[in-house]
């Protein structure tokens, strides 16, 4: 029967695209630089392109952190510091908190069914202070950050650490829900379990990763679940 179902919380159950996007203009305004679209655009091509990198292990969480803005400075040709913009981007990150569509009505329908598991490759303190105002804490057993881990999904590490911290957990009885191929998708299958892509664009999987079961909606959610508890092992 399936026990355990982790989900991704950035662009899976909160909108990070959203709180991204304002939290660099906020950044941006405190600089003195254009909050355009255009120079929000730029920055998410940056910051998304060193996530990645953090993913494959080619940049650590603290490098990320500063670099993006030295990216983003070289290539508006102006001169501030990556540091005090790094300070006030993660203040007006911290503060957004926007639910994807029927993220709410989707946990309220799963959380007294199954043990419920946030994964999560954010800051500690900007993902618990999003989660917080969300009011979404109080539908999991736990919250998995990877800074607290010290390692990011996809990497096996971490779905170990994680393992480790739920009580009588079996890869055979769990789920992993997410948005992205490289992170969630990957993390699942390094990590041995099922995986579900929670995949509204109707994106195309480009990097040959086994996704078992594809939604595009999150209330799909709870059919999914129950109609894969009757025979998981399958």
């Amino acid at each position: 029967m399936l026990k355990t179902v982790f989900f991704d919380l950035d662009d899976t159950l909160l909108d990070f695209k959203k709180a991204e996007d304002n939290a660099i203009r906020e950044t941006l305004r405190a600089l003195s630089l254009d909050p355009s679209d255009e120079n929000a655009a730029r920055y998410s091509r940056i910051n998304g392109a060193h996530w990645k990198m953090l993913e494959r292990g080619e940049i650590t969480r603290k490098e990320l952190l500063t670099h993006r803005f030295e990216v983003l400075f070289d290539e508006l040709h102006v001169m501030r510091s990556p540091e005090a913009a790094q300070k006030v981007y993660e203040t007006a990150l911290s503060e957004g908190a926007f639910a994807m569509p029927n993220a709410i009505e989707t946990l309220t329908a799963l959380y007294r069914h199954y043990d419920l598991y946030l994964v999560t490759n954010g800051a500690d303190k900007v993902q618990s202070r999003r989660i917080q105002i969300a009011d979404m804490g109080k539908f999991f057993k736990n919250i998995f950050v990877s800074e607290r881990f010290g390692v990011n999904k996809p990497h096996i590490e971490f779905f170990e650490k994680c393992f480790e911290r739920i009580p009588d957990f079996k890869k055979e009885e769990a789920v992993i829900i997410g948005d992205s191929l490289s992170s969630d998708i990957k993390g699942g299958n390094i990590a041995g379990i099922r995986t579900i892509w929670y995949n509204p664009l109707h994106k195309t999987n480009d990097i040959g990763v086994i996704v078992h079961h594809e939604i595009a909606d999150l209330r799909e959610l709870p059919t999914l679940l129950s109609s894969l508890s009757e025979n998981f092992q399958d």
